[in-house]
């Protein structure tokens, strides 16, 4: 009897064949399995109601004013079209010049197509919230969608609302000497007892901007990392032509227009004024009605461009009906598709 241990005298079992590696393979994840890129139901919500609250806020408001939109509507049917017509076309060349404003007010170049359906949205957006928070809005989430940091899209949004109205000054004064409605608008100046609450109300407003970053320590950072990149930004923009082109010329052919959409409505309604005066009109009104910070500058735009206007030799009701035809032609037409191209941009998440 061999002493040697049994497992010496048994076969050693055979070593396992060699598999090759494991090559990965994609596979599909179960239908309702979460992903790294499925939106949670929070999520889910909160794009659909920033896609749909733009329709609603439309509707809700298209209710509230229905009287002035049929008001509206019906006078544009009896008007001349031709020059309803010319008037559609100087209310788009207005977002032109919006988005030549703002690629003016930016270093970095943005794409032409996308900035300028931004600013139509921008233009739906401007007519909800008041002093242009709306479209501000709009403009800052393009920007930062289009990787532009924070400080330099802040920075960009208010060079642009510096600049337009320091451009219209000069195109103000222009209209100013070369009329001769000067005089007949005096009646209308404020007394200088009634500009003082509008003065100590300006006054007010610099020293909270002034005294906030002094007193608030966790804003100090904030506001010179704003004030440096603006300055800086200020100088390379103004080292370019085309820049200084786009954001001054763009801001001083904004009012332009916009008078040139008043004279055509005017028109073709039969207002017994000229373009120079209806622009003058819309110059000195949109100046005089600045300083309220109503949505779009809808209400008191709306009754300075009137009493302007009647001020000038026009007649009450074809005033009144000019710049209702005014509103619908540029808040009313271009609102709805303004809107579907606000949520259609917010869908694709370029805002």
């Amino acid at each position: 009897m061999s002493l040697l241990p049994l497992e010496s005298l048994t076969a050693a079992p055979a070593a396992p064949a060699t598999c090759p590696a494991a090559v990965p393979v994609d596979v599909p994840a179960p239908v309702g399995a979460p992903t790294a890129d499925r939106l949670t139901p929070l999520g889910r919500l909160t794009r659909l109601t920033m896609v749909l609250l733009p329709l609603l806020v439309i509707g809700l408001w298209a209710v509230l004013d229905r009287h002035a939109l049929l008001d509206g509507a019906v006078r544009l049917g009896a008007a001349d079209p031709w020059w309803l017509l010319a008037g559609a076309f100087f209310t788009a060349l207005g977002w032109v010049a919006a988005a030549c404003v703002r690629q003016g007010a930016l270093p970095e170049r943005l794409p032409p197509g996308l900035l300028l359906a931004s600013q139509f949205a921008a233009g739906a957006a401007n007519h909800v919230l008041p002093a242009g928070i709306g479209a501000h809005a709009v403009t800052l989430r393009f920007l930062r969608r289009q990787g532009v940091p924070l400080p330099r899209a802040t920075a960009s949004v208010a060079l642009y609302s510096l600049v337009k109205p320091l451009a219209k000054m000069p195109v103000l004064i222009v209209f100013l000497v070369a009329s001769e409605d000067t005089l007949r608008l005096g009646r209308l100046a404020p007394d200088r007892w009634a500009l003082l609450p509008a003065a100590g109300g300006v006054a007010l407003a610099l020293t909270v901007v002034l005294a906030l970053p002094a007193l608030v320590r966790p804003l100090r950072r904030p506001v010179l990392d704003f004030l440096r990149t603006a300055l800086t930004d200020i100088r390379i923009l103004h080292t370019r032509p085309s820049r200084v082109l786009a954001l001054w010329g763009g801001s001083a052919a904004a009012p332009l227009l916009q008078g040139s959409v008043v004279a055509s409505v005017g028109f073709s309604l039969g207002l017994p004024l000229s373009w120079t005066q209806v622009m003058f009109a819309l110059l000195v009104a949109s100046t005089a009605a600045g300083a309220v910070p109503a949505p779009g500058g809808i209400g008191p735009m709306d009754a300075a461009l009137v009493f302007t206007m009647v001020a000038l030799g026009a007649p009450m009701s074809l005033s009144t009906a000019t710049v209702i035809g005014y509103r619908v032609l540029t808040v009313w037409v271009p609102l709805l598709p303004g809107t579907l191209v606000l949520s259609a941009l917010v869908h694709r998440k370029v805002l």
